[in-house]
């Protein structure tokens, strides 16, 4: 018994894998300190891979399939090395005004957009339900492929690499189309100072309110704060609603469909993001959700992702 168990833990460390993860892992630093400088989360990052792969065969599993969210976080810090804003010019007072006109809220005789509508008129209560909202964007969707990882493996799949898709799909347009959030102009006007600094906005309330600095440390990461259009934080919960009714989650798609409307007002109410860009990233989503499905039933990734759900089960 204890030699079988011996011999099952020693093939984790074959001279291939430590080979590949020690090269992968070199390579990633290197890259990172290359392009952005070096950061303690991509030491962690590592760490916590290497970690995964060799503690046991089905963290090995689990990693390898979670590998896909860490593409996704890799893609986006290094996005910090390559501002969108040097490639297009910056909507400002376009998009400001733009909204203004489709959404406008006359107040006092003026007319504001929503964010500078809330901005005024905010609530202790509203302060807090809204920054525990949009707290809910990272841990409900990664909760929600833990949960599909052990449940079942193509659900997984097909449910992160959506995600992905969605989040490739919302990059490309950062870069087609900066945008500056609505905080921008609040605090900066229409003119173009590039290198902002990523803002808490309304959400400082929330930070204020419970003494702490959540979404300060958050935002002090923001690979670009000129990457508002369209909001993917309004994309997350929609495509985790989708694959709960797809896969028939019951009365659990009621709290996916709350955290949705909560997250989207949110991204208004703190002001990180006009309603065109929440609408923005809702068709984001809606169109990833469609072009992946077709390209999942395609053979050739149908078979991959099968594959592949196969090879971490």
């Amino acid at each position: 018994m204890t030699g079988s168990f011996t011999q099952k833990n020693s093939s984790l460390f074959t001279a291939k894998d430590l080979l590949i993860t020690s090269s992968v892992s070199f390579t990633y630093l290197l890259l990172s300190y290359w392009l952005i400088g070096y950061k303690q989360d991509q030491l962690t990052l590592v760490l916590l891979f290497n970690v995964c792969y060799y503690l046991s065969f089905i963290t090995r599993k689990f990693i390898l399939g979670f590998a896909i969210f860490i593409v996704f976080w890799i893609i986006f810090d290094f996005m910090k090395a390559f501002p969108n804003y040097n490639y297009q010019e910056v909507h400002i007072q376009s998009l400001y005004e733009t909204e203004k006109k489709w959404f406008g809220i006359d107040d006092a005789g003026a007319t504001m957009t929503p964010n500078e509508y809330w901005a005024i008129h905010h609530t202790k209560f509203l302060d807090v339900l809204t920054g525990f909202f949009y707290l809910s964007w990272v841990p409900v969707p990664l909760g929600f492929a833990a949960f599909l990882f052990f449940k079942n493996r193509k659900w997984f799949l097909e449910f992160s690499l959506t995600f992905l898709f969605v989040n490739i799909l919302g990059f490309i347009i950062y870069y087609a189309y900066p945008a500056a959030p609505p905080w921008y102009v609040q605090q900066y006007g229409f003119d173009f100072i590039a290198g902002t600094p990523g803002n808490t906005a309304g959400l400082h309330r929330f930070d204020a309110y419970f003494d702490v600095t959540i979404f300060k440390s958050l935002y002090e990461k923001s690979s670009n704060v000129f990457a508002a259009m369209p909001s993917l934080h309004s994309a997350y919960p929609l495509i985790v609603l989708y694959f709960g009714w797809r896969f028939d989650f019951k009365w659990v798609n009621l709290l996916f469909a709350t955290i949705m409307l909560g997250i989207w007002f949110a991204a208004v109410y703190t002001s990180h993001h006009y309603v065109l860009d929440v609408l923005a990233g809702i068709t984001c989503a809606i169109i990833g959700i469609v072009v992946f499905l077709r390209l999942s039933q395609q053979k050739t990734l149908s078979k991959w992702i099968e594959a592949y759900a196969r090879h971490i089960d």
